[in-house]
């Protein structure tokens, strides 16, 4: 998708008449001067419905919206509750009130009072979006102008913003894209795109994988007739600094292999490389704002098959660690995954920190329904840091414990550990399994975002289906630990 063309432009009082797609004002507890032009150019009509009583029962960031309003051009006027000091989160609400309204005939926002206007510009550019795969594509939505004060400063502060959000939309194309479509090959080719950008992007082949000894990984994609693959990006912006490490699970289609999932909704399994998909977006996002960091972005590429070759339950297999590893269920295979790639990760970059992400486990959705994700860690600051960063992106994040009391749930009569623990406390235990690939004195993170990454309905910032969670959490942790 696209991101929507958003300008900046000084405000004319005489556009409001003119304008031919949606106007968009702003009100409290009163009319901003703005709106209230457009209330004597409708005779009235927007006090009116400020003495509504579905205005009284919006939230700031909600809005009404009057059709066809006579003494102007308009098809719509959309009237949107805003307190003059809104904050930041209020004016991404406000803007993805705007974004899920547009449509081809655009819109003008007569913002002229609204302050800090780059993150009302942000929540427009993030829910402006739709994915489709059909005969006709979706017809392009018109431009927006935010009519404002001090036009190209408000420019400079949206372009990381908007940059960011365009960032989302590419996590979230990875996300909807069908896996005869995004397969491990074409998945590898969408990222060696990004080139153009300035990242560094390296592909490691199953040849490659087989000579470091990512036989965890490998085994995980046995069955299929894609190719297993592991890209790495890097982006250089820090100087010497040690890089920050972001790992993420590709499995760009999950059967559960030998150990089958059940039919049905097995179609939502394309969105199992959720993780990759988003270490690819946050990646995308810091070389198109020119990060002042070092960030390395790793992404293991497979897909989870049943065939002659699939591995089975009752395999050992040894991962690049040279720990060895007892499948007791072939769909409990992103562990695997990640396992081999933390460890590259560690032993090649030696990074300051690291983080991976995976739609790992149903039972963290069990714990943490769809408004969160999972969040464990071996390190109380860096823990801190991301979670403040969930919170002011408005992308819902939850610490869970970790504890040696669980790895008595993974331990293998035969091998090292099992990959799975059991059915008590689920997401724990997977957790507890990758931490046994995390160096001694790396502070490291697991999000677990199995309940966050592909929604059946509409959130606040994205229509139904992938959402693009962390990719705007992860940019401002670079941006607040990492140096920029």
């Amino acid at each position: 998708m696209t991101l929507v063309h958003i300008d900046f432009a000084s405000a004319e009082a005489d556009a409001l008449a003119r304008h031919t797609g949606r106007v968009v004002a702003f009100a409290d507890e009163s009319l901003d001067p703005w709106a209230r032009r457009i209330d004597r150019l409708t005779r009235g009509a927007l006090k009116r419905a400020m003495d509504s009583e579905a205005w009284s029962d919006l939230k700031p960031g909600e809005g009404l919206e009057l059709a066809f309003p006579a003494g102007m051009a308009a098809r719509a006027v959309h009237l949107i509750r805003l307190p003059r000091n809104a904050k930041p989160a209020d004016l991404r609400k406000a803007g993805a009130t705007i974004g899920r309204a547009l449509d081809t005939a655009g819109a003008l926002v007569a913002a002229a009072s609204v302050r800090k206007i780059e993150h009302l510009a942000e929540g427009i550019a993030l829910r402006a979006y739709a994915f489709a795969r059909k005969a006709e594509a979706p017809k392009a939505l018109g431009d927006v102008t935010l009519a404002c004060k001090a036009a190209e400063a408000a420019r400079t502060a949206a372009a990381p913003l908007l940059a960011r959000a365009d960032a989302v939309h590419f996590s979230r194309d990875l996300v909807n894209e069908p896996a005869n479509i995004l397969t491990t090959v074409e998945f590898a080719k969408r990222l060696e795109a990004m080139r153009d950008l300035g990242l560094e992007v390296e592909v490691l082949d199953e040849a490659d994988l087989h000579k470091l000894g990512m036989q965890a990984l490998l085994a995980v994609g046995q069955g299929s007739e894609s190719p297993s693959q592991v890209v790495v990006m890097q982006w250089k912006g820090g100087g010497d600094a040690a890089p920050l490490a972001l790992v993420g699970k590709g499995v760009v289609f999950d059967t559960g292999g030998i150990s089958i999932k059940p039919a049905a909704g097995m179609e939502d399994m394309t969105m199992d490389m959720g993780g990759a998909g988003v270490v690819a977006g946050v990646m995308r996002a810091l070389a198109a704002r020119k990060a002042k960091a070092n960030v390395v972005g790793l992404v293991g590429l497979v897909e989870n098959m049943p065939d002659g070759r699939a591995q089975r339950p009752g395999d050992v297999v040894t991962s690049m660690k040279g720990d060895t590893i007892e499948v007791i269920n072939t769909d409990a295979e992103g562990r695997l995954v990640l396992a081999d790639v933390m460890w590259y990760a560690q032993d090649r970059f030696k990074p300051a920190a690291m983080v991976d992400l995976a739609t790992l486990t149903g039972a963290v959705i069990i714990g943490l329904g769809h408004e969160k994700a999972g969040v464990f860690g071996n390190d109380d600051g860096l823990c801190a840091d991301f979670l403040k960063a969930a919170e002011d992106t408005g992308e819902g994040a939850w610490r869970l414990p970790l504890d040696p009391a669980y790895d008595a749930q993974l331990k293998s009569r035969i091998a090292d550990m099992k990959n799975v623990g059991g059915r008590p406390a689920g997401s724990i235990t997977a957790a507890q399994f990758l931490q046994r690939f995390v160096k001694p004195d790396v502070p490291w993170i697991h999000l677990d975002i199995a309940g966050v990454t592909l929604i059946d309905k509409e959130t606040a910032f994205a229509p139904k289906g992938a959402t693009g969670w962390g990719v705007r959490a992860l940019d401002t942790l670079v941006r607040t630990r990492f140096g920029g």
